[in-house]
């Protein structure tokens, strides 16, 4: 007979600290309402600070407060204030930017963004992280703790029109699977969510009918709820990450593995996901 996993919760005699990045809304503020519901006291973070502070007091988070995740001064202050709450038991970098657009088309400053958001804010994050997990454990605080990444399923295979994204995104996977192993011994966790499209402003604001956003919708669109529940569903196990949906993340992987045979069906894909998009229009 098999047991049952325990549910990942923060006893109430040992309070610890979470901080979410780009948590005023959407995904992230789904993530940073979970942790809340596990006992978390939770940092909300966003660029827009007064947007943090209003999810926080919606959903019953500890705080709210500014963070440029491009900035690794911001990630140190964002654990900072966070370890004044209680000890930093979590750090979820779910910042992102969607820029589409091919290698040769997208414009520099984008092309700069989304590896300065995707990949190295992550980065930036993972070191403020463990250094607070660190400096804990010496000091005889708190042991470990867990840290979760907001990824893509774009990272683990080719997808056209999203080059430089999903090479962000999977520069961010990467980093995710090394880290585990570094830190694994720390008793720190380290995890990663790679949604398929995700019903959010971001996908929104890709070009209309561009090759990106069309092979997108040709998959299956998720709910920011369950990315927040598969992700902070890691946590306390050993799992590095897990694909949404599961079948999904098996075909990109083998997109990867073959991908001049599967890109040959990219103009079938597109066309799929084209239909799906005038299917919702007004």
């Amino acid at each position: 007979m098999s047991r049952q996993r325990r549910r990942h919760e923060v006893p109430a005699h040992s309070p610890r600290s979470a901080v979410v990045t780009g948590a005023a809304r959407g995904i992230g503020e789904q993530i940073a309402r979970e942790l809340v519901g596990r006992g978390y006291r939770v940092l909300v973070t966003d660029l827009d600070e007064a947007a943090a502070q209003a999810t926080a007091t919606r959903i019953g988070a500890a705080a709210g407060t500014a963070c440029d995740v491009t900035d690794p001064a911001a990630s140190a202050a964002a654990v900072a204030r966070a370890r004044e709450l209680a000890p930093l038991g979590a750090w979820v970098s779910n910042a992102g930017v969607g820029f589409d657009g091919t290698v040769t088309d997208i414009a520099e400053a984008r092309a700069r963004a989304l590896v300065e958001v995707n990949l190295l804010g992550p980065i930036w994050g993972a070191r403020a992280a463990v250094t607070a997990f660190r400096e804990q454990a010496a000091a005889g605080t708190a042991r470990g703790g867990e840290i979760g990444v907001t990824v893509s399923l774009s990272g683990l295979g080719p997808v056209p029109g999203l080059s430089v994204y999903a090479a962000s995104k999977a520069g961010a996977l990467s980093m995710v699977s090394a880290l585990a192993s570094e830190v694994r011994r720390e008793g720190i966790g380290v995890h990663a969510v790679c949604p398929d499209g995700v019903n959010t402003e971001l996908l929104r604001s890709m070009t209309p009918g561009g090759q990106g956003q069309a092979l997108v919708r040709s998959g299956v669109l998720v709910t920011p709820e369950q990315v927040a529940t598969a992700l902070v569903g890691m946590f306390g196990t050993g799992r590095v990450y897990r694909t949404l949906p599961a079948w999904r993340g098996a075909l990109l992987r083998l997109t990867a593995l073959a991908p001049g045979p599967a890109l040959r069906l990219e103009p079938a894909m597109r066309a799929l996901g084209e239909r799906r998009a005038r299917s919702l229009r007004p």
